[in-house]
């Protein structure tokens, strides 16, 4: 039968700033990488805790070091997690994140190395893991109206399927979902290069396809300055031209299936910015898959949907990842790593409704709380944007 949204609902995790979360997590987030190691340290101590190590946060400065504290903040503020336990090298850095993630009413405490050693650190942060994750722990599900679910996309190892099965199948839950006021977003900045006027002509106003030019025009700027010859096997990928995508623009026209046929784009973002209201979104971002996810988790979504040719396996730790498969040798080859098989739709099995239909069940049944397999394999790919070397 058919999928009505009309009066569909999801159990999820109510927040004190009224946001919705489907995932409980209580993290363990290092301003820096010096602070992984007690990181690390207080989440063995403190058996439901989660760590986010990452390689950055030292010698940033101007718009790098702003977008590293946003996507910081914007992870520790996703309605994924209950609770936060910030710890930095200094102090300042540390509470700087944790006053930002505060702001949100969510329980946060931060902790700085300096003049106290790790040992001291990892005792002190671990006692408050240990509360907040008692604390998550009685926390209970309650019910909530479709509108309150984020979802966002982006699509990787791409092949030939993408564009006729796994990317429209998104596109068509997109459009779903789009006329029930839930808040969506797509990106992948110089994935888009040949279909950007498409984009553009799919802007509510002259002034959003305007803003969502200069942000195309600017990417594709840092692209030329820094290119050797051309993009080749980056973008498109090796894996995508041996997928049968020899050209960014055959990449592009299949990726652009992801937004569907009757959503309008309702505004831009900056990278790891929250969207102020419902509607779909065009996020300024990197194709790298990792990237992508983390900056839309700093954004606030809360699942997200991964339509994949050849099987990307990436995971996230906060936000579950939905793959969506329509090759099936893929399907065959790496079944436990997806999540919805549409290779019906290449068999006419099924129609592009009935594939939309299944993104849609499983996006359901994650948001109530169903392991993707990307978590059940452990996939906690946690990677930081860059926009220019430190100092």
């Amino acid at each position: 039968m058919p999928i009505s949204l009309s009066n569909t609902t999801f159990w999820g995790y109510r927040r004190e700033n009224g946001r919705a979360g489907v995932r409980n997590h209580v993290i363990i987030l290092p301003v820096d990488d010096l602070s992984n190691a007690a990181c690390e340290s207080v989440a063995n101590n403190i058996k439901g805790a989660l760590p986010l190590p990452h390689p950055y946060g030292r010698l940033q400065f101007g718009a790098d070091l702003d977008l590293h504290f946003r996507t910081l903040i914007g992870t520790g503020s996703n309605p994924n997690v209950a609770a936060v336990v910030v710890i930095g090298i200094e102090d300042g850095w540390a509470k700087r994140v944790a006053d930002g993630i505060a702001a949100t009413g969510k329980p946060v405490a931060s902790f700085g190395i300096e003049l106290h050693g790790d040992i001291e650190t990892v005792a002190r942060a671990s006692r408050a893991a240990k509360e907040f994750v008692q604390a998550a722990s009685a926390l209970h599900r309650v019910e909530c109206p479709l509108a309150d679910l984020w979802v966002s996309t982006k699509c990787g190892e791409s092949d030939t399927t993408s564009g006729c099965a796994g990317n429209p199948s998104v596109g068509n839950a997109f459009d779903k979902l789009y006329g029930r006021g839930v808040t969506l977003v797509f990106g992948e900045t110089t994935e888009i290069t040949g279909g950007e006027q498409l984009v553009a002509k799919r802007c509510r106003t002259p002034e959003i396809a305007a803003r969502f030019m200069a942000l195309f025009d600017r990417y594709q700027e840092v692209v030329n300055r820094h290119k050797t010859s051309d993009l080749s096997e980056s973008q498109p990928t090796k894996g995508n031209i041996a997928g049968g995508l020899t050209t960014i623009e055959e990449k592009a026209l299949g990726n652009l299936q992801k937004i569907g046929k009757k959503c309008l784009v309702d505004g831009v973002l900056d990278k790891a910015e929250t969207p102020p209201g419902p509607g779909l979104w065009f996020m300024d971002s990197s194709s790298a898959a990792a990237e992508m996810v983390t900056l839309c988790a700093a954004a606030g979504f809360t699942v997200h949907l991964f339509p994949t040719g050849q099987c990307n396996v990436i995971g996230h730790p906060i936000l579950p990842v939905v793959k969506i498969c329509g090759n099936p040798r893929s399907v065959r080859t790496m079944k436990e790593h997806i999540d919805v098989d549409v290779s019906g739709l290449l068999r006419r099995e099924i129609n592009m409704d009935h594939a939309g239909d299944l993104v849609l069940e499983c996006m359901l049944a994650t948001a109530n709380g169903r392991l993707t397999n990307a978590e059940v394999l452990g996939h906690r790919e946690f990677v930081l944007t860059r926009l220019y070397e430190s100092a």
